[in-house]
C-alpha cells in the first residue's frame, strides 16, 4: 500500500486495487485559497491511477472527499462503498448509482468470495457547505483469509475501538487519524496518546498513522503528530510504520521498517 498524503491511501489487497478517501487537488475547502496543501510537488493525479476496483470514502468533509478528484475518477472506478448519505454526491457529480453500495454501522460488505468490507462506527460529523450531519461518517475494516486492516477514518477517541478489537482483533494493520487535532475537537479527532490507546483497544499489531503531512487544518506543528505518536508508541505491543509519501508499505512483511523522516 501507498500513503498519498493526508487520509488519502492506495491499497492492493486481495487482488483489488483500492483507494481511500482520495484528495489530489492542493486545497482541501470549497474554495481554493483556503486550506492550502504544502507547497512542493504532488506526483498524483487521476490521470495517472490504474482502474479503481473499489473506492472508499469514509464521509463527506473537503480533506476526504474531493469533487475534483471524484470527477477525473470517473472513467476509473468500478465500485464504491461509502456511510449512508454520501453516494449521493457522487450520484450528483455524475457517478453511476448502481456502482455505489451505501451502509450504515455494522453492516458487512462482500467485494469477493474472500474479501468483505466491514462499515464500523467512528465519532466524527458530517457536512459540506451549510448543511450539516446529513450523511454519515465510518470507519472501516478489510477482512480476507490473511489479513485485517482497520481504517478509522476522522474520529474523536471512544469505546467504539474496543469495541471492534474485542469483536474482529487482533488487527494486522490499523491505519489512523494522527493530526489537525486540538484539545477543543477532542469528540471529534484524537490526539496523539488518545490514538496510541486506540490502537491497543483495536489489538493492533502495526499502525500506520495519517491526517497529517499534507493539509494545516489545526494549530499545531507539521511535526508535532509524528513526535507525540513516536513517543507513545514506545512499550507499545505493535509497531509504528511511517513511510513517507509514496514509499511502498509491504503490509505482510512484519520486518519492514522506516526512518523518523520527520526530525
Amino acid at each position: 500500500m501507498v500513503w498519498l498524503g493526508h487520509s488519502s491511501w492506495y491499497l492492493q489487497l486481495a487482488g483489488k486495487r483500492i483507494l481511500i478517501d482520495p484528495v489530489f487537488s492542493d486545497y482541501a475547502a470549497p474554495f481554493s485559497f483556503i486550506n492550502k496543501a504544502f507547497p512542493g510537488d504532488y506526483p498524483w493525479r487521476a490521470e495517472g491511477m490504474p482502474d479503481i476496483d473499489l473506492l472508499i470514502i469514509s464521509h463527506d468533509h473537503y480533506d476526504h472527499l474531493d469533487y475534483a478528484t471524484i470527477r477525473a475518477l470517473l472513467p476509473k472506478i468500478k465500485r464504491v462503498i461509502t456511510p449512508l448519505g454520501v453516494g449521493s454526491h457522487l450520484r450528483y457529480w455524475g457517478m453511476d448509482g448502481a456502482l455505489i453500495t451505501e451502509a450504515d454501522w455494522q453492516q458487512a460488505i462482500p467485494v469477493s468470495d474472500e474479501f468483505t468490507v466491514h462499515v464500523l462506527p467512528a465519532r466524527h460529523f458530517s457536512g459540506r457547505g451549510l448543511k450539516r450531519n446529513q450523511t454519515l461518517w465510518a470507519s472501516f475494516l478489510f477482512v480476507t483469509p490473511q489479513q485485517k486492516i482497520y481504517y478509522s477514518g476522522d474520529s474523536g477517541y471512544g469505546p467504539h475501538f474496543k469495541a471492534i478489537g474485542d469483536e474482529f482483533g487482533p488487527v494486522d494493520l490499523a491505519i489512523m487519524e494522527n493530526g489537525q487535532y486540538d484539545q477543543d475537537w477532542k469528540y471529534i479527532h484524537m490526539m496523539p496518546d488518545e490514538t496510541a490507546q486506540a490502537a491497543d483497544d483495536l489489538r493492533a499489531r502495526a499502525v500506520l498513522p495519517g491526517h497529517a503531512g499534507r493539509f494545516v487544518l489545526a494549530k499545531h506543528s507539521w511535526d508535532e503528530p509524528y513526535q507525540r505518536l513516536a513517543a507513545a508508541s514506545e512499550g507499545r505491543a505493535w509497531r509504528l510504520l511511517t513511510p513517507m509519501q509514496g514509499e511502498p508499505l509491504w503490509v505482510a512483511d512484519k520486518t519492514q521498517s522506516f526512518n523518523a523522516w520527520w526530525r
